[in-house]
C-alpha cells in the first residue's frame, strides 16, 4: 500500500507517519507457511502525530484511550488472509475505519419532547376496552 491513509474528507495521514511490521502468521499450514511473513501489523502513533486536526486528534486520544498503547500508538493486526498483499489491505481498511470513527464529530444531542395528550388518552382508551373484552370472557353473571 503506497500513499497516504485517507481518513475523512481531505484529512489524510501520510504513509511516513504509518509503521509496517511483517511477522509469520499463527495457526496450521503447510510448508510455506513457514517461509513467508504474511501477518502484517500496522502502527500509528496518534500521540505525535502533525497531519491530523487538533481537534480530531484530541477526540481520538479521548475515544480510543482503551486501544491506545502507553505512549499513544495505534496498532491494527491482519493475518486472516494468506497472502501479506491482502493482509495489508486489510490493516489499511480497519485501521481507516477505526481513526474515521474515532474522529467523527458527536452526536447532535436529543431534544426531549412531551408526548401528545391525544397519544396518550387513546393509547388509555384502547387498554379499557381491552380489559373490558377480556373481562366479558370470564363467565361471571352468566348464571
Amino acid at each position: 500500500m503506497s500513499g497516504p491513509l485517507l481518513i475523512r474528507g481531505s484529512v489524510s495521514v501520510p504513509e511516513a507517519e504509518l509503521e509496517w511490521r511483517f511477522s509469520r502468521s499463527s495457526g496450521p499450514g503447510g510448508q510455506h507457511v513457514n517461509t513467508s511473513d504474511s501477518q502484517v501489523e500496522l502502527r500509528f502513533d496518534l500521540a505525535a502525530s502533525e497531519s491530523l486536526p487538533l481537534v480530531w486528534k484530541e477526540r481520538a486520544l479521548e475515544r480510543l484511550a482503551g486501544r491506545l498503547t502507553a505512549d499513544g500508538v495505534l496498532t491494527v493486526k491482519a493475518s486472516e488472509h494468506r497472502s501479506q498483499w491482502r493482509n495489508r489491505e486489510a490493516a489499511v481498511t480497519r485501521m481507516t475505519a477505526i481513526l474515521a470513527q474515532a474522529t467523527a464529530p458527536p452526536p447532535k444531542a436529543r431534544r426531549p419532547t412531551k408526548i401528545p395528550r391525544g397519544i396518550n388518552e387513546r393509547r388509555l382508551r384502547v387498554k379499557k376496552q381491552r380489559g373490558q373484552t377480556k373481562k366479558g370472557r370470564s363467565g361471571e353473571g352468566w348464571d
